[in-house]
């Protein structure tokens, strides 16, 4: 007699698993989210660093050698050693390249970077945008920024200074005329400065370049790379600087190594960080969802123990069937994610019109991640199996639903969360009471950090264990508006509060989620007023003219005001004295500079005091001086003058450095009174408008007024302060984007978690929903109570989640940046709460109609 596989231990529970295809995709769908955000994390790096690749290194792929000049001390490359280098047999092709750059002549400080390109062919690096690429002498391309900046639009003429060759001194320049035939992008550089492109040949006339600094070469079809390589250093060996010859794929792989650094690097690795908190957070989701499966099934187990079934086969034979769930639902993951990276260059192509490269097949890292499902899912079934295989075989006799109903949590458990609090408070405290003062420079930043994360780290383990404590008395807080609901609402409340285990279980999930997504706003909003205060400081308009000790006339000011390209048009006046005891006497910069008259002031925050407070008589003090003086708001101190000591009293001492790097900023009878000139030193102004086109009428209108207006306009100069605030500004969107980003996919999770767990306690609750069908509750009744129990997983762990993840973030801001103002986006984290609420209700609703339709008689059916 053929015995059948199903009758086996492990085949009864694979072919439980198989008989009900619903539960495994159910109980495998937190497994596949997971899988499907890992390896789309994956995709997205390789886009990213392929996009990188492809824009901005400076070697095109058909670029077979590159040759450079071998004397250090050498100019570069000939133009007599390129011409013999493009008669080498073998050679296909061979560019010049060479960045030089050119003011261009008028009454504007304006400059103009020039790079040698052929514009066309498998060589060129930039691209074509608008009219054509200069193809003689006199004409030029240039960038966007040129074009919008300078105003630089096809069929514009201008001239170039460049040097004069026959000046040795170097200091003689040329008028050199030229024509803007077209706009073009360039895919070697990120296009920060205006720049112009024009061929070599035509570079070298043009900015009187004479050599190259390298020279890309592109081989013949059927040409090997050795043979091509020592007939170019032939070459080179006779051009009196020497020269070497490297080929193209090794400049490539330098320059990819060096584009994949610095910053991005450190943006991959922050990738890698919060992978591994979402695979944290799918494991928790993956433990709970078996928890509740294996609860179903106690009555199953417990039959299986009473016949002999032993506890250490029962515990594998789960493990398997976690294990299989992991590989069809990580595999699933991988290659939904794997379809989706393919389409991502398309249809960023489609709907934004930006180009991206594609990513390619990454096999090894699409079979790692389905191993690495496979390897969590199993760790995270081992908890609920070990717990499973030790039921009772007297459980068969009772409810299934018994355990997870549970209130109460073991004195182990209660211990160790008890110790975690207390560690992480004493931590937390040890922090609090180090904090470095503002200047101290001995502070090790880094440690810090790192017992900070292990203060969230012991925080939030603290929450798992305790969780089934706090889920009653933070639902009964929570709760109070459903319950005007009647009915409906108090078996909502009711059915979480129930079983606080399993609320618990859940809501940790959540509130990982909102704990990173509302440290990253908070910290975000942090970082932002820290940027915003010290760019209001240093740069707090658009334009800063410095007229230096000559100053500028009333009439000159009068015009700059009436300027329609020009607003917030305000004076400052300077003096630079000196302070301290005679043993240390220090030079400092005193100014009157009315900030108030700027938009840039509402982001100045104070160490102590109020900048209203200024005055007549009263004084801003930097942090710096502060600290030396040992003064904060209300304490006096004296400045010298020619006139004698002016005794002031703080109104306010800043956290930082004070504005345009002064050290005390006082009213402007204080300055007359120490004998400034009534003669303004410079102005502040603003663009009228925004963006680039704006911002240079703004600067011409500047340039103009000081060269036509002021006796001397070589001794004064046009800064523009907005260049620096805006690359700050970008990087924040940059940090901005990418961490809520990354910390969205937890969120992501964790609303799965609610779907998977409300669905399968639809499912054991069939009883219970039938009887209330029987008492006469109406479906759309039923509905609601499962909808709203969804939405109170989302709202419990949202305030769990702020409470743990606000005051870390802010005890972070104190760690790295001790002089950051603490500021809490309370409008972001009630719409955090809120929509995180409205999300989990909406993944209750699938749920909750399959509760609608169950039947009356369900309540005298159901069984375990």
């Amino acid at each position: 007699m053929k015995i059948s596989w199903r009758a086996s231990l492990l085949g009864s529970q694979l072919a439980e698993l198989l008989r009900r295809p619903g539960r495994l995709m159910t109980t495998g769908l937190s497994v596949f989210v997971s899988a499907f955000v890992v390896f789309a994390t994956v995709m997205a790096q390789q886009i990213t660093m392929e996009t990188t690749l492809d824009r901005f290194r400076g070697t095109p792929e058909a670029v077979s050698l590159v040759a450079a000049a071998g004397d250090e001390s050498s100019t570069g490359i000939s133009n007599a050693t390129l011409k013999r280098i493009r008669a080498v047999p073998g050679v296909a092709e061979a560019a010049g390249r060479s960045d030089a750059g050119a003011p261009i002549a008028g009454p504007f400080e304006r400059y103009l970077q020039l790079h040698a390109d052929p514009g066309t062919g498998p060589l060129a690096q930039a691209t074509l945008v608008k009219g054509d690429y200069p193809d003689g002498p006199g004409e030029i391309a240039v960038n966007r920024q040129a074009a919008e900046q300078l105003q630089l639009a096809p069929g514009t003429r201008v001239s170039l200074l460049v040097p004069d060759p026959k000046d040795e001194e170097g200091v003689a320049t040329l008028k050199v005329a030229v024509r803007v035939t077209g706009v073009v992008r360039s895919t070697a550089t990120s296009e920060q400065e205006a720049g112009g492109y024009l061929k070599d040949t035509y570079l070298a006339r043009t900015a009187k370049v004479p050599d190259f600094t390298r020279v890309d070469i592109r081989a013949e079809s059927g040409v090997t790379e050795g043979e091509l390589s020592r007939r170019v250093r032939a070459v080179l060996g006779k051009a009196p600087s020497g020269g070497t010859v490297t080929s193209g794929s090794a400049v490539r792989a330098q320059e990819a190594k060096e584009a994949v650094s610095g910053d991005l690097r450190e943006v991959f690795r922050l990738i890698s960080l919060f992978l591994a908190v979402a695979v944290g957070a799918a494991a928790l989701v993956t433990t709970s969802t078996f928890r509740i499966v294996f609860a179903q099934r106690l009555r199953q187990l417990a039959l299986l123990r009473s016949i002999g079934a032993p506890q250490g086969r029962l515990v594998a034979a789960l493990a398997v069937e976690g294990s299989l769930v992991g590989a069809v639902a990580g595999g699933l993951g991988v290659v939904m994610a794997l379809g989706v990276g393919q389409c991502v260059p398309w249809g960023a192509r489609l709907l934004a019109g930006q180009e991206l490269s594609a990513p390619g097949f990454p096999l090894p890292q699409a079979v790692l991640v389905v191993l690495g499902t496979v390897l969590v899912t199993v760790c995270a079934v081992l908890s609920p199996a070990l717990s499973a295989a030790r039921v009772s075989p007297l459980q068969a006799l009772r409810a299934a639903g018994t355990v997870t109903g549970e209130r109460r949590i073991s004195p182990v458990r209660l211990a160790v969360g008890l110790l975690l609090t207390a560690a992480a408070t004493a931590l937390t405290w040890q922090l609090l009471g180090d904090l470095p003062n503002s200047g101290q420079n001995d502070y090790d930043r880094g440690f810090a950090m790192v017992v900070t994360v292990a203060v969230a780290g012991f925080a939030f383990l603290a929450l798992i264990a305790l969780g089934p404590l706090l889920v009653r008395p933070v639902l009964a807080v929570l709760s109070w508006p459903l319950r005007l609901f009647g009915p409906t609402g108090r078996l909502a409340v009711s059915g979480v509060g129930g079983t606080p285990r399993r609320a618990a279980s859940v809501s940790v999930v959540v509130a990982l989620g909102v704990a990173l997504v509302s440290g990253a706003l908070v910290s975000l909003a942090c970082l932002d007023g820290y940027m915003q205060r010290g760019a209001a400081l240093t740069a707090p308009a658009d334009f800063e003219v410095a007229a230096g000790e000559q100053g500028l006339d009333a009439s000159v000011i009068r015009r700059f005001a009436a300027s329609p390209h020009l607003t917030h048009v305000t004076t400052y006046r300077s003096l630079t004295t000196t302070i301290g005891p005679k043993a240390g006497r220090q030079e400092i910069q005193v100014t009157d500079v009315d900030l108030t008259a700027l938009p840039t002031s509402a982001h100045i925050d104070t160490a102590t005091g109020s900048l209203d407070d200024l005055g007549p008589g009263n004084a801003v003090v930097a942090s710096g001086l502060a600290d030396l003086l040992g003064v904060q708001a209300g304490d006096s101190f004296t400045l010298p003058s020619r006139r004698g000591g002016i005794r002031l009293t703080v109104a306010a001492t800043l956290p930082g450095e004070g504005p345009l790097l002064s050290n005390v900023l006082v009213a402007p009878a204080d300055l007359d009174r120490m004998g400034a000139s009534r003669t303004a030193n410079g102005i502040l102004a603003d663009a009228s408008a925004g963006g680039l086109t704006a911002r240079g009428e703004g600067q011409r209108a500047l340039e103009t007024t000081v060269r036509e207006h002021v006796s001397k306009p070589d001794d004064v100069s046009v800064n523009v302060l907005a260049t620096t605030r805006e690359s700050n500004q970008s990087e924040l969107e940059i940090m901005r984007t990418t961490s809520l980003g990354l910390v969205a996919l937890t969120v992501l999770i964790a609303v799965v978690g609610v779907t998977v767990t409300t669905s399968l306690t639809a499912i054991e609750r069939t009883g219970e929903f039938g009887l209330l069908r029987a008492l006469g509750m109406r479906g759309g009744a039923l509905r609601r109570i499962v909808t709203l129990e969804a939405g109170l997983y989302g709202v419990l762990g949202g305030v769990l989640g702020l409470a743990l993840g606000v005051p870390c973030a802010w005890l972070l801001m104190r760690v790295v940046l001790t002089t950051a103002p603490l500021r809490l986006p309370a409008g972001q984290l009630l719409a955090l709460v809120a929509g995180l609420a409205v999300l989990t209700a909406v993944a209750g609703l699938l749920p909750a109609r399959r509760a609608a339709r169950t039947s009356p008689m369900s309540a005298l059916s159901s069984g375990q």
